[in-house]
This record gives C-alpha cells, structure tokens and sequence, in this order.
C-alpha cells in the first residue's frame, strides 16, 4: 500500500512539474519591422519544448497577425514555374528567367496575414541564460486586404495598364518562389531583461503577394498570363515578448 501511494504521489509531482512547464513555454509578443518606404507590425503567441537534459534547444510553434504598409513599392512576377522555370526544391538553384519578370507598382500598399509558423530558439551558456537565438517563419494561414490600386509594367506587347489587386488569400510555406501568398520570417537575438519580459533585435523577411483582378501578364513564348506578383522586404526588426506564466 506504502509503495503504491509513493508511486501515484510521483505521478502526481511528475504531471504537476510537466503543466507548469508547459505554462511557462507560452510566449506573447509584439514586432516591428522598418525598411525603406515600408513597415510592418505584427502580434504573436508562440509555444516552446525544452530538448536535452539543459533544455538550451527548443522547438515550438505560434500564431502570428503581420500588418505590412507599404509606399510606392514594387511587386514583381510571383510563381516559381514563371520566374525559374522550375519549382519546389528545383527553384533553389536555378537562374532567373528575367525575361518573364513583370512589375505591377503599388502606390499604398497594405496587406494582414494571419499564420501558423514554426519557431526555433537555443540559449547558449552565457549571460546568466538570458541571451537567446531564435528562428521562426509562418507555415500556413490566410491574409485579407481591400481592394488596392496598381500600375502594371511588362516588357511585352501588353506593357503598361492600370490595375486592382488583393492579397493573395491562402498562404503556404513551400520552397523560395513556390511559395504562396504572404509569410513573415525572422532571425534575431532575444535578451530577458526582466524574468517575464524580454527584447528582441534582429532581421525580418517578409513575402508579401498581391492577386490582380485579370491575368495582365503574357508569359513570353506561351500562351499563359500571371496574375499573382511578390515583394520581398528584408527589413530591421525590433521587438518586445512577455511570458506570463514564469516564475
């Protein structure tokens, strides 16, 4: 009976352990990113899991809102199939097909995007521990916008039009230019200043995708028209995240 009440008085202390763990794994944020007419916010809640004995690697996942504003920016021909004639992994390591590359300029640009993501960080042994290196980019999610005003450029027959555009409403991680639609990605170092509040300042990557209204881009030597144009913004980013459950 003795050994039977230690055993579920462990069980007891080890799932007690376990959920205040898994508390404390929750993390809330808040980001900016600033470029050059552009700049984005974004609000996120992310989950880590200490790997290993010293749990200095950790593996989580997150939902992150991204707002990005732009001025006078160009978005340029988006599929992979279109820009390097190649898709998925293939695209990586391909040349650009510059002849295919069209521009539709934007002249107030703003899209939201809203995605799951993956996120990775390691706390190296120094700094008392407070010091973090973290990754994260979105995986999958959906972005809306209103309808949005645009001036299509081409190097064909077909090249200068006024246009509407939308984001691009599904958002999947894939592989550089197969990717779909609008997803936020970072690298950067976190600092805790406090035990439940940290900074953080780092580089963020942005894939932002438009739709336009009509297939206004003829595809050179095919009888194919694009729709769907990229910006890609490589910005500052700066950022502040709270953990209410720490102790």
């Amino acid at each position: 009976m003795k050994k039977i009440i230690l055993l579920l008085l462990y069980i007891a202390s080890s799932y007690a352990i376990q959920a205040q763990s898994y508390k404390e794994g929750h993390l809330f944020g808040f980001a900016t990113n600033v470029g050059s007419g552009e700049f984005s916010t974004a609000l996120s809640w992310s989950h880590y899991h200490g790997i290993g004995a010293k749990k200095r690697f950790k593996i989580g996942y997150g939902v992150r809102l991204t707002n990005y504003f732009g001025s006078n920016q160009d978005y340029i021909t988006a599929p992979a199939r279109y820009t390097s004639g190649k898709e998925s992994f293939s695209a990586l390591f391909s040349e650009n097909i510059l002849s295919n590359f069209d521009t539709v300029n934007v002249k107030s640009a703003q899209i939201n995007a809203l995605n799951a993501g993956i996120y990775l960080a390691y706390t190296p042994p120094i700094l008392k521990d407070k010091l973090e290196i973290g990754v994260n980019i979105d995986a999958i999610g959906f972005s809306f916008a209103g309808s949005q005003q645009g001036f299509f450029t081409g190097q064909g027959v077909y090249n200068q039009a006024n246009v509407r555009a939308k984001a691009t409403t599904f958002n999947l991680l894939l592989i550089s230019d197969s990717d779909l639609g609008s997803l936020n990605s970072e690298w950067y170092l976190r600092y805790w200043i406090r035990p439940k509040w940290a900074v953080k300042l780092g580089y963020g990557f942005l894939f932002t995708e438009l739709t336009t209204s009509d297939k206004v881009q003829p595809i050179p030597n095919t009888t194919e028209f694009n729709d769907r144009f990229r910006r890609k913004s490589a910005m500052l980013m700066l950022g502040v995240q709270f953990t209410p459950f720490k102790q």
